[in-house]
């Protein structure tokens, strides 16, 4: 039988600080991809002039369509069996896509593979993105397995799946991804493994990163209440009870400054969030210091809480608007 072709897909916009890596990274793999192509989503930047002095397709969106849309108009150009989709702000390890391929052509018939990013950043980075490339890590090394989840940033689809499971709805800039994948797993099992790997350079400000943890936990009200249920895999019950306890416990501080038995439920509630998800505490004392345990736990503690709030408007945002409750519906490209 002959080998699978493999087109690899990259959106990209304003990421010419990684695009050069990620591409050279793709150029050295054990398993030579059959075309790679670049989608340029309205970049600003000179990311497409970088883009172009590798050898790979570049197409040029018209106008900034979000990830979705650009991941849609990589596969409309694109020929081979698989799609292996990587975002510009990762690189892929050697053996990443010869890992994919083995695990799609094997016997349980997977529709997609999903890799998990290592500890160590793409770049040396702050305590927020020390923070940040941590929390990924860890949350996604501990869902290994099969998963309704998808992570389009490092994972490759077979295009019979992709083809069954349908476009990217690009109306949707924040939660494409559960989307496309929950329509792709009624049909298709799906993995998340560590034997596709790469590195990864994300959010390194809290601003910013609370905002994207806002918006996106809002935006997924929809898609949990119409589906009846959360991911499978990295969306655990105690997960979603810790960002109930963090917005509790962030509540709580006011009251508990000079009043020692509010202060003690504080203590407690800050107690239990940690303890749901402890293994995760475990992991990063073992990486860094005591100090920056406690940095990352104040941090994932304000990150958990607006995660809640996001929750919390999205709901009321479902009860009070018809579009909001219908927006997962639109799939066409």
């Amino acid at each position: 039988m002959d080998e699978p072709k493999v087109s690899v897909v990259v959106p990209m916009y304003n990421d010419s600080r990684t695009i050069d890596l990620c591409l050279a990274s793709v150029s050295t793999q054990t398993y030579p991809a059959h075309e790679v192509i670049v989608v340029d989503d309205a970049s600003t930047d000179d990311s497409a002039v970088r883009a172009a002095r590798h050898a790979c397709t570049l197409v040029r969106a018209d106008r900034n369509g979000g990830p979705g849309a650009a991941r849609n108009l990589g596969v409309r150009h694109a020929k081979g069996d698989i799609i292996f989709f990587i975002d510009a702000d990762m690189i892929m390890y050697p053996d990443a896509i010869e890992n994919a391929v083995a695990l799609l052509s094997g016997p349980r018939g997977y529709g997609a593979v999903f890799g998990v990013p290592d500890k160590v950043p793409l770049f040396p980075e702050g305590p927020v993105g020390q923070y940040r490339i941590l929390q990924y890590h860890y949350w996604r090394v501990s869902a290994q397995g099969e998963v309704s989840g998808g992570f389009y940033a490092l994972g490759a689809v077979t295009r019979a799946a992709f083809d069954t499971a349908g476009w990217f709805n690009p109306a949707l800039r924040q939660t494409e991804e559960i989307d496309h994948a929950e329509r792709l797993s009624q049909r298709y099992p799906m993995l998340l493994t560590a034997r596709v790997g790469g590195r990864l350079s994300d959010e390194s400000r809290l601003a910013p990163l609370l905002r994207k943890a806002f918006r996106r936990s809002r935006l997924r009200v929809p898609f949990y209440l119409r589906r009846g249920r959360a991911m499978q895999g990295m969306e655990t019950g105690g997960r979603a009870a810790a960002s109930v306890l963090a917005l509790l416990t962030v509540l709580s501080l006011p009251a508990a400054v000079g009043y020692p038995p509010v202060l003690v439920g504080t203590a407690l509630l800050l107690a239990a969030f940690v303890a749901v998800d402890a293994g995760q505490y475990a992991f990063v004392r073992r990486e860094r210091s005591w100090p920056f345990l406690v940095f990352f736990t104040a941090v994932h503690l304000l990150v958990n809480a607006t995660v809640a709030s996001g929750l919390a408007v999205g709901v009321l945002t479902w009860l009070t608007s018809r579009q909001f409750r219908h927006m997962y519906e639109r799939t066409a490209p």
